[in-house]
């Protein structure tokens, strides 16, 4: 379920104008007083600060995400009109004044290298010619990722790579790893985001096996626009470089300008605050907490919220250990920032590991805000521009970030993508047959909203954790089939039936909490996903094993589109995660 700390590239683009101050923030009520968090951030080194979410530790880069949250958060609708990257711009580029201008020719032109060079080092696997434009320098961050080896091997079944590779960049590995909620009991699992890896050396060796391939990489450069042809995406550089390619692939992430102007600046139907830290000082240091809850929904400022951690082993030393909590909201006015979380977290994570403050030496802070919209995964509102990764709303309403669910996919979109550029399939139609609905990750928002506490609500302070420890504690009694996809945030029909059952009749009085927690609307959304659910399961299981053997004979076209359909049905049943 709670995943993966990962995420995307920074923006490649020149930055946006200002967001307005549609209310003003006061970070605490005592500004002329350090907070303690101020405190502690100004005396921490920021020199290893890289783009993507998760890679700045600065009290200044702090102040300026809350900036962005309260804009977020304000009364209106729509946060900002943004503004308008992408054009459609009528005939052939080849018969333009700028295509003379045109420095570089490629297949693919990813957007963000962080995560991106992923996706473009598996095409370029294939025998694409890729660039990768970021507008930083291509590195990851010194804070760990944490995932399972599972995910981690899909990464060289698609040629991004080796397993020899896998041992190179594991720098942290534990078992076993615990679920708790509130004192109700325990849940012990193994192998569930039991590594740290190192976003450093991951990157450098994809980077590595990128260049390796023919891939170009272009650092420090921003995008000015990006204007579609009949024959090709063009990008133009804010250095005055003209980039010409057949399909550009955005990679950047949750706040991607892209994005933005085709969700028209709407605001996110739900959003995980996180804040944590990386220590020194943990005498005990073996296990990790996959999803803990420690107490029940408080009070933070005019809001109220449901605290969530998540724990595990440091790669720097045995002594070091990254802590997290985190919470989900609707984005209101009220709500709280991320600097007034960490006030709670600084207060509320020594009690949670069993250590003083004062016996730990911080190492870094951490913090992010990852915003989801429940029609996702995003479609392609362009021809020849689609959406990866957090850009694509593909990972969990219930994650933070998306390495997990990017890994999960990789294979699928590689494959697509290729076949799509191979037969020239890149109408805005043809892929967004790439990004396609899935029933498994749309049903998942019952979860985020259960689990978003409210200030005025009938329902028991206490009811979040009940819930989930109901629900934890049903699928250990069902088994590792039905508990271990649900924690890699995979949902299926079948365990998902067996659970839902067994929560009923072992625990029928909470039914009516429920009711009241997510409301009528919610609930009848989600059966509709539900049902969804289960006639993909049943499409891929019975129906796919009759046309995938005679794909080969269909014309291209009905080839590319019943080869997605497939997946589609496979991924959105979660029948591609296997134990």
């Amino acid at each position: 379920m709670m995943v993966v700390q990962v995420k995307n590239g920074g923006w490649p683009f020149a930055a946006p104008s200002p967001l307005p101050k549609t209310r003003k923030f006061q970070l605490l009520p005592h500004a002329s007083v350090p907070s303690r968090t101020q405190r502690i951030m100004e005396k921490l080194p920021v020199s290893g600060e890289v783009g993507g979410a998760g890679g700045a530790y600065s009290y200044n880069a702090l102040k300026r995400l809350d900036n962005l949250w309260a804009s977020i958060c304000s009364a209106s609708s729509v946060v900002q009109e943004p503004q308008q990257i992408v054009s459609n711009v009528p005939g052939l580029f080849r018969e333009s004044e700028m295509s003379e201008k045109c420095s570089d020719v490629f297949d693919v032109v990813v957007c963000g290298g962080t995560l991106g060079v992923f996706i473009a080092a598996a095409l370029s696997s294939r025998s694409l010619r890729v660039g990768i434009v970021e507008k930083g320098i291509l590195k990851g961050r010194e804070q760990e990722w944490n995932i399972s080896r599972k995910e981690l091997l899909e990464l060289a079944e698609v040629g991004v790579l080796t397993e020899d590779d896998i041992d190179c960049v594991v720098a942290a590995s534990f078992n076993p790893n615990r679920c708790g909620f509130e004192g109700k009991g325990e849940i012990w699992v193994d192998d569930i985001l039991n590594l740290g890896i190192s976003p450093a050396k991951l990157i450098e060796i994809a980077r590595k096996r990128f260049e390796f391939l023919g891939g170009v990489v272009l650092e420090g450069s921003s995008v000015s626009n990006i204007s579609i042809y009949e024959d090709a995406a063009v990008l133009q550089l804010a250095d005055g470089r003209i980039l010409s390619s057949r399909l550009i692939i955005d990679a950047m992430g949750n706040f991607s300008p892209v994005v933005r102007q085709i969700r028209r600046g709407r605001k996110p139907d739900g959003v995980c605050l996180v804040v944590g830290s990386c220590c020194h000082g943990f005498k005990e240091n073996t296990t990790s907490d996959v999803i803990f809850s420690s107490a029940s929904a408080k009070s933070v400022g005019k809001s109220v919220a449901q605290y969530f951690w998540e724990a595990f082993p440091a790669g720097s030393g045995p002594l070091d250990r990254t802590t997290y909590m985190f919470t989900y909201l609707n984005p209101k006015p009220e709500s709280p920032l991320l600097e007034e979380l960490l006030e709670d977290y600084w207060e509320l994570m020594p009690k949670y590991q069993n250590v003083s403050l004062d016996d730990l030496e911080v190492l870094r802070v951490i913090y992010g805000i990852f915003p989801t919209y429940r029609d996702s995964p995003l479609p392609a509102a362009f021809d020849r521009v689609l959406q990866f990764g957090d850009a694509s709303g593909i990972q969990s309403p219930v994650s933070f970030g998306g390495f997990g669910s990017l890994t999960r996919h990789l294979g699928r979109l590689s494959a697509g993508i290729h076949e799509a550029i191979n037969d020239d399939f890149l109408d805005s139609k043809s892929i967004s047959l790439l990004n396609p609905y899935m029933p498994n990750l749309s049903s998942s928002w019952l979860f985020q909203r259960a689990m978003s506490a409210k200030r005025h609500s009938n329902v028991s302070p206490t009811f979040i954790n009940e819930l989930l420890y109901a629900n934890f504690a049903s699928m250990e009694k069902l088994g590792d089939p039905v508990l271990r996809p649900f924690l890699q945030d995979v949902i299926q029909f079948g365990p998902l039936v067996k659970t839902l059952g067994l929560v009923m009749l072992s625990r029928p009085q909470i039914l009516p909490s429920i009711f009241e927690q997510v409301g009528i609307p919610v609930l009848l959304d989600w059966l509709g996903h539900f049902v969804m659910l289960g006639y993909y399961t049943f499409l891929s299981c019975y129906v796919d094993p009759l046309i995938r053997p005679l794909l080969k004979r269909f014309p291209a076209r009905m080839r590319y589109e019943w080869n997605q359909k497939l997946e589609a049905w496979k991924y959105g049943s979660g029948l591609d995660y296997e134990n």
